[in-house]
């Protein structure tokens, strides 16, 4: 076995039995499946009894069948009096009392508590009797209650014509929605997993340089092969965790719950394009590619341990700051914020792919992103190689600046 191949695998035996990395699988998973099955967990751990709601309708209209009791609220329509009902509410029997009233041919509704209701149930209770109140005035026009709530539940049916025959078709919300959720999921994973094996490398080269393990080991390994084994070492060790993440939380889908988040994740892939998804997962690996390289890069500048963390936090700046422009532009893909950053290469992968996913751009667009990103990843890697040859066994104090300028001056 070559040497190169001998320190890829002793560094990825070691990296993949680490209980960190183990962990941060579960870590990950833990985090997805906490925001997918938030509503099971919450009923489970944190549901409490339903809130006793208590309606008098003080109208002629039949408004009782708006209000459906939940896990949240449970409505009931007591015949007593106002002054009883109230009095009922100060002894708890009641969390709520709801009035209801006709004033001026209008709806009107009065919610007597004694203590609080949470924000939740209050905005729940408020768009309930405001679409009441919708529907009573169109009760006013002599309609049934079924006639009344087709009119106000009818949707309009929507389709888009391009016609501009030499474009591509646009996409339909359904596909734009689906795409800005996928491109999330990969800006989150490009984030997270930049973030983790950026500081990997980064302390794991520094590391040894501190210790003097790279002037022995490199007594006998080129710095060049260093150079590669780390990466690729590395780069194995980020897509093993990204196929173990994927493949547990896939089977966690699959077989909780009776199989309806798999079948959420099925309905959203089948508005994704298979180019969008090669474009996701290219955007994705190479990204994280990118980032190891000016890792390894980092590292070898440094003189100790300890210096690693300032060396990389430019880079990990970067790195947030494109995941904050990915939340921005999940409520408005179009903007020329979004436009810049999906061209930059250290953002565009998070960026990049929600322009593909959620809006409607032409096929050279993702394609420049990619020969740019790739691009920089090929020039990043030659610089990166060249100064690692030189800075790999050089020492020297300062910042980042000074020590780029101490190991040009020693090896020119």
């Amino acid at each position: 076995m070559s040497k190169f191949w001998l320190l890829v695998k002793q560094l990825y035996i070691q990296k993949v039995k680490a209980k960190s990395f183990i962990l941060s699988i579960f870590l990950y998973i833990a985090v997805i499946s906490g925001v997918m099955f938030w509503s099971d967990i919450k009923a489970a751990f944190f549901e409490d009894e339903a809130l006793q709601i208590a309606l008098i309708n003080e109208t002629d209209a039949d408004i009782e069948a708006l209000f459906e009791s939940n896990n949240d609220l449970e409505f009931t329509f007591p015949s007593a009096e106002i002054a009883e009902v109230e009095q009922q509410v100060v002894e708890g029997d009641y969390a709520a009392a709801i009035f209801i009233k006709d004033q001026d041919n209008s709806l009107a509704a009065e919610i007597a508590t004694f203590e609080p209701l949470t924000f939740n149930n209050q905005q729940s209770l408020s768009s309930t009797l405001q679409y009441a109140g919708k529907l009573y005035e169109v009760q006013q026009l002599n309609l049934t209650a079924e006639q009344a709530d087709k009119i106000l539940q009818s949707e309009t049916v929507i389709s888009m014509k391009n016609l501009n025959e030499q474009s591509t078709t646009g996409k339909s919300e359904n596909e734009k929605a689906a795409g800005m959720g996928a491109s999330f999921l990969v800006g989150f994973l490009i984030y997270s997993f930049v973030m983790t094996f950026l500081s990997m490398i980064t302390t794991d080269v520094a590391s040894e340089k501190g210790s003097r393990v790279l002037e022995v080991l490199l007594a006998s390994v080129k710095p060049a092969t260093h150079f590669m084994a780390k990466l690729t070492g590395t780069f194995l060790l980020a897509i093993t965790q990204i196929g173990a993440l994927l493949l547990i939380q896939g089977l966690l889908f699959l077989f909780i719950d009776g199989g309806s988040k798999w079948d959420i994740v099925i309905e959203i892939s089948q508005e994704l394009s298979f180019v969008y998804i090669g474009y996701a997962v290219s955007f994705l690996l190479i990204t994280i590619l990118l980032y190891l390289i000016l890792g390894a890069l980092l590292g070898s500048l440094v003189s100790k341990v300890e210096e690693s963390s300032q060396a990389m936090m430019p880079a990990m700046l970067v790195g947030i700051l494109g995941f904050y422009v990915l939340i921005a532009g999940m409520s408005s893909p179009d903007t020329m914020l979004i436009k810049v950053f999906s061209y930059i290469p250290f953002t565009s992968g998070m960026v990049m792919p929600l322009r593909i996913g959620a809006t409607d751009i032409s096929s050279f667009e993702p394609m420049l992103s990619m020969l740019i990103l790739v691009g920089t990843v090929i020039v990043l890697f030659l610089i990166s190689l060249s100064f690692y040859k030189r800075s790999v066994l050089t020492y020297s104090s300062g910042g980042i600046i000074q020590k780029i300028k101490t190991v040009l001056k020693v090896t020119t």
